[in-house]
């Protein structure tokens, strides 16, 4: 079997290290707030381009299969420009698109807007093929899934302040608006909505501007370059074998459907928990902010995994135990109704945390100098975000949507039970 070294005891010191991961934590919560805001988008979307519930749902389409896209041209500009270059081009890249989705908005051009969160997307892509491996390989391998922890701490902390920002600037009183809108004449449906889309611009307008002096500060950061094909080496015997190709590597390809799998239920329990709620006739200004309640949850489920791993279980079996955790919560929303079935869709946010830090450095672990396309690959999995809760806004249409949440969610955590305790070693003794 072969064995893991890290850059980081030869390359760094413990001070430019932690450096490093202060600065890679700001760019999750990057991640996290911007990703988070799909969820509210989607209520957004709904009214201010009346819009039905499937077409709502482009929004998380748009935007998530910009990973599936852009995920290996990501690999190809990282091999270019190295991961510092990288990593301050997908933040101007993100910044271009939110410029686009807030003008777009506010013109009532929904294609536009998707075009938008697909560039947002784009430079998402970007950012994650360069940050998750980097972090991963920035210390041991073993202790990967805590240092994600960290990161994962300040992803969820901007999710759950996304919905509420997006709540409180853009839809306070949606629910009445909606009402008024329903009744108005033409002329004054026109006025209304305008107003309502248009105020979603100066926001993202803000957050363009943010994300463009944030891509001018990494770019003269003191963020230091890791060399994957270093940092994720193996012993000599299983560097030559790198040399058959990423394909003969068969934990990696089990990885990224597990990535696909672990998304698809993470966008459900957070991006689509609104759907889920309004479709038991709960009220527009309560489920705008259910989001925040999943993520809450994560938060303390990445507070968690921070604590036990490596300390007392391995990132396998703290995956394991989460997908199990996974099937038990959907199970128990199926069984319930109201805001108790809603609880359990978004206790789903305490079982998701730990998906993503362990999945990740597991299927990546000795792919040497394939590091950067495995990440891509990887990456091309966060297209289960776009396809799943597709699915659910389908089939809910014509078929009972705790119904459809079971059949779509409980397939996605066996699997990842399956990657937690067989998949991961696939290939590898």
């Amino acid at each position: 079997m072969s064995t893991l070294t890290s850059a980081a005891p030869s390359t760094t010191t413990v001070r430019s290290q932690f450096g490093s991961i202060a600065i890679i934590g700001a760019l999750f919560f990057i991640f996290g707030f911007v990703t988070w805001l799909n969820g509210p988008l989607i209520t957004f979307a709904q009214l201010a381009f009346e819009l039905d519930e499937v077409n709502a749902f482009l929004i998380l389409t748009a935007f998530f299969l910009s990973y599936f896209f852009l995920a290996i041209p990501s690999s190809w500009i990282l091999k270019r420009t190295g991961m510092k270059k990288g990593l301050a081009l997908g933040l101007f890249t993100m910044a271009v698109g939110a410029a686009l989705f807030g003008e777009f908005c506010t013109q009532r051009w929904y294609p536009g807007a998707l075009g938008g969160l697909f560039v947002i997307g784009g430079g998402l892509a970007l950012l994650q093929t360069a940050s998750n491996p980097y972090i991963s390989i920035l210390g041991p391998i073993e202790s990967a899934a805590q240092r994600i922890a960290v990161m994962g701490i300040c992803n969820k902390i901007a999710g759950f302040l996304a919905p509420i920002a997006i709540g409180m600037l853009v839809m306070q009183g949606i629910g009445e608006l909606s009402a008024q809108v329903a009744a108005a004449d033409a002329a004054t449906r026109d006025r209304l909505l305008d107003a309502f889309a248009a105020k979603i611009h100066a926001p993202y307008l803000a957050m363009a501007g943010l994300l463009a002096l944030l891509a001018i500060g990494v770019l003269f950061s003191p963020l230091p370059e890791i060399d994957p094909k270093t940092a994720n080496a193996t012993t000599a015997s299983d560097d030559a074998a790198g040399d058959r190709g990423i394909l003969r590597f068969p934990h990696l390809w089990l990885g990224a459907l597990c990535i696909f799998a672990y998304v698809g239920a993470e966008v459900m329990a957070g991006d689509a928990i609104g759907a889920y709620g309004k479709a038991f006739g709960l009220p527009l200004d309560h489920t705008k902010f259910f989001t925040s309640f999943t993520l809450g949850a994560m938060l303390l489920g990445y507070v968690a995994g921070l604590v036990a791993i490596p300390r007392l279980v391995s990132q396998q079996v703290y995956l394991t135990w989460s997908a199990l955790l996974g099937v038990l919560l959907v199970t128990g929303a199926f069984l319930t109704e109201g805001y108790v079935s809603v609880g359990f869709v978004a206790a789903l946010g305490f079982a998701n945390a730990m998906m993503w830090p362990a999945i990740f450095p597991l299927a990546i672990q000795g792919l040497g100098r394939h590091t950067e396309l495995g990440s891509a690959l990887l990456v091309m999995g966060i297209v289960g975000g776009a396809i799943i809760p597709r699915l659910f806004a389908g089939l809910k249409q014509d078929h009972d949507f705790q119904l459809v949440f079971l059949l779509l969610m409980v397939p996605c955590y066996l699997y990842i039970l399956f990657f937690a305790m067989r998949g991961h070693r696939a290939g590898r003794g």
